[in-house]
């Protein structure tokens, strides 16, 4: 009798261990779980934004959060001034000792007092810096109707609201990379911003013709013209535009 009472002691025993093993199992697989999740971003983490904030090799440099993009066109970026006659010299500001295009200088200063994405509109072909084989250039692709390809793309178009563009005169039209730049995108229900350096003629019919390329967007008739003769020392006035627009970031 007492062997028996042993042996069911013994019986009750393991299956006591058993069970307490059985529950501590699931309780590990929790503790994992949970570590796993912790690492898991959230939607409103802002690490894969910084991530993708900043893509040299489209041309595009961003600001976290922004609905602001800047798109310029402009003379080659990094210029040797040495190079650069002095005509054409009028199409590029030295700041800090870097030769910066007339376009790319106000948009810096848009960026800077606005805040928003710099995207640079880059040709795959680039630009002539002397002056007569640039203006040259320019007219023969405006007597072709050319498009010439682009080397810079934006990748995040739906992500904008508002679009400043900015652009040279060129023989009263705008640089037929606009055409190709305006063509490859649809901004619908965007409000387009025009900016641009000029030898004298302002916008000519550049705002009409981004309303009739994009005639579902609005293209505000609010843009700012700037002399090429003074863009270096425009700041002043391209802050004073953004105040009244009510733009400052």
């Amino acid at each position: 009798m007492k062997k028996a009472t042993a042996i069911l002691l013994s019986l009750i025993m393991i299956v006591s261990i058993v069970g307490c093993s059985n529950k501590k199992t699931p309780s590990s697989d929790n503790t994992q779980k949970s570590s796993s999740d912790s690492t898991t971003v959230s939607p409103g983490d802002s690490t894969p934004k910084s991530e993708s904030s900043t893509d040299s090799s489209s041309g595009q440099s961003a600001t976290k959060n922004s609905n602001i993009l800047i798109a310029y066109f402009t003379m080659p970026e990094d210029v040797n001034t040495a190079g650069v006659d002095a005509i054409a010299s009028a199409s590029i500001v030295v700041k800090d000792g870097k030769a910066l295009g007339n376009t790319q200088y106000m948009a810096q200063v848009i960026q800077q007092t606005a805040g928003g994405d710099l995207f640079s509109i880059e040709t795959v072909q680039q630009y002539p810096l002397d002056h007569d084989p640039l203006v040259d250039q320019a007219a023969a692709e405006q007597k072709k109707n050319a498009r010439p390809k682009l080397a810079t793309h934006v990748e995040n178009m739906e992500d904008y609201d508002i679009i400043f563009l900015g652009y040279p005169n060129w023989w009263g039209d705008l640089p037929m990379p606009l055409y190709t730049f305006l063509e490859e995108y649809d901004l619908s229900g965007k409000t387009i911003i025009p900016f641009c350096p000029h030898g004298g003629n302002g916008f000519s019919r550049t705002v009409s013709t981004i309303a009739e390329m994009q005639p579902k967007a609005t293209v505000s008739k609010d843009g700012l013209t700037v002399s090429r003769n003074n863009v270096a020392d425009s700041e002043a006035e391209v802050k004073a535009w953004l105040k009244e627009m009510g733009m400052l970031k």
